[in-house]
């Protein structure tokens, strides 16, 4: 379906609202374009703008968070912090076309506002983060900023309350983004270590005899212990994604090909970062193109079909 249709079979109307979800479908088609894709290709049309709305929402967060001093991206939290309570509490919509996207996905989700209030609050991990010294560490960030930010659209596909499936909806959609952050921090191992941090542990760097000044001037002589390193992560990262295979499980079918989808990619990506290997130390991983879009090709063809069967 085309966009415009969309968004008018969401009930957005106004110009307005409407060039403000457009910008954000095309920061989103930008920089996420598997997860781009598959919301077009395997959702109902009414819930593409705010699905958009809330990944670009996150993603605008994130890009004010992500870099630079702590004191900096800690500042810029606390005044995006304000500025997102005022948008969401206001009466009159707000300027910015991401905030003004994520006014009204709020309206007609009222949901959403305590969600965005959840992630807010768990972005103040994410601004402070220089890296973990544990394995205890990274499993609170994941619980207290990488949870909370998957599900801001993973909430817009829960299952209905009264189906008692909210716990393990929740459980499925942590193992889920466990494993994606696990995927992520490897594929970004090189990026990352730019940046004077990565995602992988001290403990674990110890574990394998590597230090972290090795990682970050790309010294040849700890590519073997990086492969070792990859290949346990690695493994961490699959026992995540397999606990999550039941999610799609959990929610309507129409939502299903969506879930499975996602859950295929990020298997696609762990197998990238696998194969690249020691080699993570020099350039990203990622899954092919060609590789994805089967992915995404198959799961239309269950969607087309449970639309033909719902019929």
């Amino acid at each position: 379906m085309r966009w415009a249709a969309a968004l008018t079979q969401a009930g957005i109307t106004d110009p307005r609202q409407r060039r403000a979800y457009d910008v954000q479908r095309r920061l989103v088609r930008r920089f996420a374009l598997h997860e781009y894709v598959a919301a077009r290709l395997l959702l109902p049309a009414q819930l593409h703008p705010p699905v958009i709305a809330a990944v670009a929402y996150m993603h605008a967060t994130d890009e004010l968070i992500d870099t630079g001093e702590v004191d900096a991206r800690q500042a810029a939290l606390q005044h995006w912090d304000e500025e997102t309570t005022a948008a969401l509490e206001g009466s009159r919509p707000p300027e910015k076309p991401v905030l003004l996207a994520l006014w009204d996905m709020a309206r007609r989700h009222p949901h959403m506002a305590a969600r965005v209030r959840a992630f807010l609050d768990g972005a103040a991990v994410e601004a402070s983060w220089t890296g973990f010294d544990s394995e205890a560490d990274f499993q609170a960030y994941v619980d207290s900023y990488s949870l909370p930010a998957l599900m801001l659209t993973a909430s817009l596909l829960a299952p209905d309350p009264d189906a008692g499936a909210d716990e393990p909806f929740v459980r499925g959609c942590r193992a889920l983004i466990e494993g994606w952050q696990r995927c992520d921090f490897l594929a970004d191992l090189s990026e990352d270590a730019d940046q004077g941090r990565i995602g992988i542990p001290q403990e674990e760097l110890d574990r394998n005899g590597l230090k972290f000044e090795d990682v970050r001037s790309k010294s040849e002589a700890c590519v073997p212990a990086l492969e070792q390193l990859v290949v346990a992560q690695a493994g961490r990262a699959e026992e995540a994604l397999a606990e999550c295979r039941a999610l799609p499980s959990l929610v309507t079918a129409e939502y299903r090909p969506f879930l499975d989808a996602l859950i295929d990619v990020q298997e696609l990506r762990l197998l990238a970062v696998r194969q690249a290997g020691g080699s993570l130390l020099l350039r990203e991983a990622g899954p092919g193109t060609p590789a994805a879009l089967r992915v995404l090709a198959r799961q239309y063809r269950h969607a087309q079909t449970q639309q033909r069967q719902a019929q």
